[in-house]
C-alpha cells in the first residue's frame, strides 16, 4: 500500500522524529511512503484531489540518518498524484507551528484530510475528530476525575485570583503551544513575576492555569495508546518518563528533559481507560498521554513523539506495530468501502 505523511514541512523534519521511524517501519514492511505539505493539495472543478508528494526511494533503511538524507534528496522531485492512489494519510504536522508566521498551513490537514477521507482513503487521526482538539481546551472534555483543576482565561485577575486558590501552586501556560514553549510554574499571586509571565505568555492568545501537581517535580509520563489502547510490543507498553533538567518545570524533551524507562501503573492503566470512550468517539488513532500522578496533564493528538527513544530503550520496534494496525484499518476499508466510516475505522 502507499501512505503518506503530512508534515509541517520536509525541510524541518529530522532523523530522530516518530515520523521518521513511522516511515522506515511501513518501508520495511513493503509499502511506498510519501510525504506531503500544507501546500500541496490541489481541489479540481471536477472535485478531484490531487497532492504534490514526494515519493521515497524504494529500499530498506537501517539508518534513520540515511532515510533523511534520501528524504531531503528526493524533495527536489515531487510527483502529482490523484489523492485516491493513498491508501492511508497520516497527519502528523503540529498546527501550533504554523499558526504565527502561516495561519493557513495549520487547518490544511483537517481541511484536506476530510476531503481525503470522502474518497475513502483512511486518514488518521480522523481530521474531524483533529478538528475539535486543536488545542488544550480538548482536556476539559474528559472525565473531571483525570484533570488538574483549571482556569482558562486572557484576564490576569482571574488568573491571580486561581492561583491565590491554589496552595501548591499554578502551572501557567498558553491555550495553544507545544513543545514547553512559555511555560511557567507560579508559587503564589503574589509572585512580583506575574505581570511579566503574563505579558509573555497572553501574546500567543488565551492562557491555561493549570493546579500544580507536586508529583511533576519528577517529571511525567507518556503514554501512547492506539485504537484507544495502552500500545504494547513483545509485552512491554510504549511509555517513558520525562524528567525535567534541573530548575526547570518543564519535562518536555525539547526543553532539555531527559527520558527514562517507567513502569507502567494501574493507576496509568486506570486514566487511559477512563478517557478511551471520547477518544473511540473522536476517531484518535494514536496519541500520547501526558500523566503526572493520578492526573492527565495533556493529550497530545497531532505529533506524539518518543517511539524512536523508547526503540532503543526496551530493544522492541513500536512502530511496527502501529504499521500493521494501518494495514489492518485499510484491509476493513477494501472490504467494505462504504459502510464504515473514517472515524470509526481510526480507532478499530
Amino acid at each position: 500500500m502507499r501512505i503518506a505523511f503530512f508534515v509541517n514541512s520536509i525541510d524541518s523534519e529530522t532523523p530522530s522524529f516518530t515520523t521518521t521511524v513511522l516511515a522506515m517501519a511501513a518501508m520495511a514492511r513493503g509499502h511506498d511512503v510519501v510525504y506531503v505539505e500544507p501546500g500541496d493539495f490541489v481541489l479540481r472543478p471536477d472535485n478531484s484531489l490531487l497532492v504534490r508528494s514526494v515519493a521515497m526511494p524504494s529500499a530498506t533503511y537501517k539508518k534513520a540518518e540515511t532515510f533523511y538524507a534520501e528524504l531531503q534528496k528526493a524533495a527536489a522531485n515531487p510527483k502529482i498524484i490523484d489523492t485516491r492512489k493513498i491508501n492511508a494519510v497520516l497527519l502528523r504536522n503540529d498546527p501550533s507551528l504554523d499558526w504565527a508566521d502561516r495561519p493557513w498551513a495549520a487547518h490544511a490537514g483537517m481541511m484536506f484530510g476530510r476531503l481525503a477521507a470522502e474518497q475513502n482513503v483512511l486518514v488518521l487521526n480522523d481530521p474531524s475528530g483533529l478538528a475539535i482538539a486543536q488545542n488544550k481546551l480538548y482536556l476539559q472534555d474528559f472525565p473531571e476525575a483525570v484533570r488538574p483543576a483549571t482556569l482558562i482565561s486572557r484576564g490576569i485577575e482571574e488568573i491571580r485570583a486561581f492561583i491565590e486558590g491554589q496552595p501548591k501552586g499554578a502551572i501557567v501556560k498558553p491555550l495553544q503551544g507545544s513543545g514547553g514553549k512559555n511555560v511557567f510554574k507560579i508559587e503564589s499571586a503574589s509572585d512580583s513575576n506575574l505581570n511579566q509571565i503574563f505579558e509573555a505568555a497572553s501574546g500567543e492568545g488565551y492562557l491555561i492555569a493549570q493546579a500544580f501537581v507536586p508529583e511533576a517535580k519528577a517529571g511525567d509520563v507518556r503514554l501512547f495508546l492506539m485504537n484507544g489502547e495502552p500500545l504494547m510490543c513483545d509485552g512491554k507498553y510504549a511509555a517513558f518518563r520525562r524528567v525535567p533538567a534541573k530548575g526547570d518545570v518543564r519535562s518536555n524533551i525539547h526543553a532539555a528533559g531527559t527520558a527514562t524507562k517507567v513502569k507502567v501503573t494501574e493507576v496509568m492503566r486506570s486514566i487511559a481507560e477512563l478517557v478511551r470512550p471520547k477518544l473511540i468517539q473522536d476517531g484518535m488513532f494514536l496519541v500520547g498521554l501526558d500523566i503526572v500522578g493520578d492526573k492527565l496533564l495533556e493529550i497530545n493528538v497531532f505529533t506524539p513523539g518518543g517511539l524512536t527513544r523508547l526503540a532503543q530503550m526496551y530493544k522492541v520496534d513500536f512502530a511496527d506495530s502501529v504499521i500493521a494496525s494501518i494495514e489492518h484499518k485499510v484491509a476493513m476499508r477494501k472490504a467494505y468501502p462504504n459502510s464504515i466510516s473514517n472515524r470509526q475505522l481510526a480507532t478499530m
